[in-house]
This record gives C-alpha cells, structure tokens and sequence, in this order.
C-alpha cells in the first residue's frame, strides 16, 4: 500500500475514534466537570512520562508557556461545554454544534490574526443560520439548552484553534498539548468550587466510568494524536482537515447505532445537518485559496488542535 493511501486510511481512522468521544461523554455517568477533568488529567499524566515533552518544556520560553496555558483555559472550557451539551441533550447534537466551530472560525481567526475580513467567509455564515434553525427545530424542546451550550463549545473551538494557529511554529505539538490540557485540569480544579454540586467534582469514578474513561484519554486522545502526527508525514493538512470535517458525520451515525438517537430527532434535525456540513466543507477550500505561500495550515477540529503540517 503507497504510504499516502495508508496515511489517509490512518486519519479516517482518527476521525473514527474522534467521533466516539460524544459517544463516551453520553455513556460515562459522571457530570460534565467531572469528565472531562479526569480526561485530561490522564492525558497530562502520559504526556509527562514522555522525555520530548520535558525536553520541550525546558526549552520553552516562559512567555510562550504562558500564552499555551491561557489556550488550555479556552481548551478545558470548549470540553466543558461539549459535555455539558451532551448531557442536556444527546451525542448527535453535540457533535452537530460542534461542526459549527469551523463556520465560527470564519468570523474569528480575521480578528485574532488582524488580517482583512473575507467577504466570501460571510457567506459560509449566513448559509449556516437556515441549518442552525431547522436543527433547533428537529430536536425536542427540552434538549435546546444543550444546542444553546454547544453553540458555546463551537465558539470556544474557534478562539483557541484560532490563537493557536498564531503560535503553531513555536513549539513542539506533543509539549504543547502537555501544557494545554495540564493548565486546563488546573483552571477546572480551581472552577470546580464555584460551580453547583462541586462536593461531587472529583469523586473517584467507579469501575464502568473508569474504563470509558481510560478508553477515552487513550484510545479517543493520544492513540489518534499520535496516528494524525505520522500521517502528516505523507499527507497535506489541507487534505486532513478535509477528512476531519467528517466528525460529527461519523458522531451522529454512531449515536444512531449505538444509542438509538434517531428515536429523539426528526428530519428537519438531519436536513439542519446537511446545511450545517455543506458549510463545513466549504470553509477549508475558501480558506486554502485565500492563504499565503508558505504560511502553515493547521487542523481546527475539536480534537485535533494541535496537529500542523
């Protein structure tokens, strides 16, 4: 098999396992801090055991380090919300908000970049707002609060994909993501008092959550973080970002299968989809034509933050 058939076999795989992230946050029985406290205390936990990431921290100028661990606040609150959208509501919405954080970077990455606003990004956005209303209207009423929160987590997505973007050539992707999710365990323990039912914030989970857990931070984390990272050796970022778009696809048929969700969701809810994914698509193609020579892409998907060309 020529290695760029097995390096875009190796994301699709990736985007899979992304995928089932939704699908473990709704099977996991603990609340939202919770969750994803643990998550990234496991990962932080691997990542430490890893000489690169000392290497790179040693090597890290201190403001740089600062400006990481500011985007893992933002990375800990796009989990947070992700979650909590998923217990408010389901798998499949989840995973449908979150396909509007490329749509949000459309709007974002201009400001934070101080680069001209593209007229073309502007239609990305207004195409999506018939989708985002025919999903609202698909779903039932009770579960709006959590297409209200992953709206949230969307936009948390394009602010800290955006940020890191302007820092992607500073650091090495495996100490970044050590200093991300480690500030970001940090910012929720500190959080965890000022939310309800903190008492119950960092419990040990028992031995179904610990399982789902581990599957998570490992299987759904760091395995497809280190796969993406040897696929970009043969493969364009523009080309991954194509197949990551695919996502919340791979998320809603696997909370079909899984969990039965079409039960819960009518079909102004999967035509709301359809407008949403159109406009995902067509962001990272406006986008490669618009980018300067030379310039790095970089993957903007919720789990893959930090994997560049």
């Amino acid at each position: 098999m020529q290695a760029t058939n097995r390096a875009r076999l190796q994301i699709h795989f990736c985007v899979l396992l992304w995928g089932f992230t939704a699908i473990l946050g709704k099977l996991i029985t603990l609340p939202a801090l919770p969750l994803v406290w643990w998550r990234m205390l496991l990962v932080t936990a691997a990542l430490l055991l890893v000489p690169r990431v000392w290497r790179g921290l040693r090597a890290m100028p201190s403001r740089l380090r600062w400006a990481y661990a500011g985007i893992g606040v933002l990375v800990s609150l796009h989990w947070l919300t992700f979650y909590a959208a998923i217990k408010l509501a389901n798998a499949s919405v989840g995973a449908t908000c979150i396909a509007l954080g490329p749509v949000f970077l459309a709007f974002v990455e201009p400001w934070i970049a101080r680069r001209k606003f593209d007229p073309r990004e502007l239609l990305i956005g207004a195409a999506v707002v018939p989708g985002v209303a025919m999903v609202v209207g698909g779903v039932p009423h009770g579960m709006r609060l959590g297409i209200a929160v992953g709206v949230l987590s969307a936009l948390f997505v394009a602010l800290f994909g955006s940020l890191n973007k302007r820092l992607v050539n500073h650091g090495d992707p495996l100490t970044v993501t050590c200093i991300e999710l480690g500030t970001g365990t940090a910012f929720l323990t500190v959080l965890a008092p000022l939310l309800p039912h903190a008492g119950a914030a960092f419990v040990l989970p028992g031995a179904h959550d610990t399982l789902l857990l581990l599957a998570l931070a490992f299987g759904c984390t760091l395995l497809p973080f280190v796969l993406a990272l040897v696929a970009l050796r043969h493969m364009s970022a523009f080309g991954t970002q194509m197949v990551t778009n695919l996502e919340p696809v791979y998320a809603i048929v696997l909370a079909m299968l899984l969990l039965g969700e079409q039960r819960q969701l009518d079909g102004w809810f999967y035509a709301g989809v359809a407008v949403i994914l159109v406009a995902v698509f067509a962001h990272p193609l406006l986008a490669r034509r618009q980018r300067p020579a030379g310039q790095p892409e970089l993957l903007g998907t919720a789990e893959s933050h930090n994997i560049v060309e």
